[in-house]
């Protein structure tokens, strides 16, 4: 490892092993804001970092994935990047995990190992491990991916190597009416046209679900009490699923007729029930002023 660790997170070259989660890992940087190249050539980062450092490029940060896919990747990198980093001091990434752990990512997911060629699998690890080497004595930050879900992978990211705060998951309550039609980023939908209407009771129609009234009178019903009831133990089960996996955003829609009386009333209850510690919760009435 270096002697001296850089804090400047501008500009991360990552690499390592084949099956280490590189990919994955990318894509984390990616949706913090990092313009992302993959398999770029090792002899071409230095001209990169020269268009970026005079600004003929608008990329406030960048990340470059690099590895052993490039067939003079091992006898090239090192020599460049030690020559880069006297001019900017990028920062370097690698990932690994156990022999294990790579020979099952490879079998799951079929794909061919780049060094695998008249080699099994393990053998195409190994060899992998042992040519990085040199590479990876070099790098800032070594990460171990072996034990990591996708969540922790990402967690690690922003908290352990960016020195960021972790975001918290957020989770948006849309209430809309389906005559407008549905909200195109929903992940999850709710209908809640069954539920008794306020646009028949006189004094309720031109009120919203926003008041007392119209408040009162959705949630009295039977059949409203048993749908909360159900719905809230749904996204208590769902919630944690989602963050395990990754997500990091949840959009959920609710909808009535017009989206102005039940579909309110129902989107407001359940951000009530959703605000808790760790959890960032908005609704948006989309069609309530239509």
């Amino acid at each position: 490892m270096p002697d001296t660790q850089t804090k400047d997170n501008r500009f991360l070259v990552v690499t390592g092993l084949s099956g280490s989660g590189k990919t994955a890992f990318s894509r984390f940087l990616e949706d913090l804001g990092y313009y992302c190249i993959d398999n770029l050539p090792a002899k071409l980062i230095g001209e990169l970092v020269d268009m970026w450092l005079k600004k003929k490029v608008e990329m406030d940060r960048v990340a470059l994935v690099v590895d052993i896919r490039e067939p003079r990747f091992v006898q090239d990198f090192p020599r460049i990047f030690q020559e880069v980093k006297k001019r900017f001091p990028l920062r370097l990434i690698f990932l690994e995990a156990s022999d294990a752990t790579l020979v099952k990512r490879f079998s799951e997911t079929r794909r061919l190992h780049p060094l695998a060629r008249n080699r099994t699998v393990l053998q195409a690890v190994r060899l992998e491990r042992k040519r990085l080497e040199p590479v990876k004595k070099m790098a800032d930050e070594v990460v171990d991916t072996t034990n990591m879900s996708v969540s922790e992978m990402k967690e690690h990211v922003v908290r352990d190597i960016l020195k960021r705060r972790v975001r918290r998951f957020q989770v948006v309550v849309i209430s809309f009416g389906y005559k407008y039609g549905l909200p195109l980023e929903s992940d999850l939908v709710f209908d809640t046209r069954f539920l008794p209407n306020p646009f028949y009771v006189d004094r309720l129609r031109n009120l919203s679900g926003k008041t007392r009234g119209v408040r009162k009178y959705v949630l009295a019903g039977r059949e409203t009490r048993a749908y909360l009831d159900h719905l809230f133990r749904f996204m208590d089960f769902l919630i944690p699923m989602f963050i395990k996996e990754g997500k990091s955003t949840l959009t959920v829609s609710v909808g009535c007729t017009g989206g102005k009386h039940r579909s309110v009333v129902i989107a407001e209850e359940l951000r009530a029930r959703l605000r808790r510690p760790g959890l960032d919760v908005r609704t948006y009435h989309r069609d309530l002023y239509k």
